[in-house]
């Protein structure tokens, strides 16, 4: 059975554990860029993998890397501080590379 990662800070990451959805809260950049290879790589366990907007500029290379795969889907959530508009940003990109056009 696939399985439901969110990666971000501990504050952010706790009330999803509620959920019944795997955790993995990280404190430094480096940190969560070897957590998400872990969690990303093909033909793993995680069908989706949560990650918090404040860690996306530094997980940049790994999340473009698996943008284009069916498997994991990777979605920007936004931190405790509030959105930063990346999450918004991706999906317009995503739904603009499906549809051809920006329409969102």
């Amino acid at each position: 059975m696939l399985k439901i990662a969110v990666l971000g800070s501990r504050d952010t990451v706790m009330g999803f554990k509620a959920l019944g959805l795997d955790i993995f809260p990280v404190t430094e950049p480096e940190e969560a860029r070897r957590l998400f290879k872990t969690l990303a790589h093909e033909g793993g366990e995680y069908a989706i993998i949560y990650v918090e907007e404040n860690l996306a500029a530094a997980l940049q290379q790994e999340i473009a890397r698996v943008k284009d795969q069916p498997m994991p889907a990777v979605i920007l959530i936004p931190g405790r501080s509030g959105s930063l508009g990346l999450g918004q940003k991706a999906l317009a990109e995503a739904v603009e590379r499906a549809v051809g056009s920006a329409i969102v």
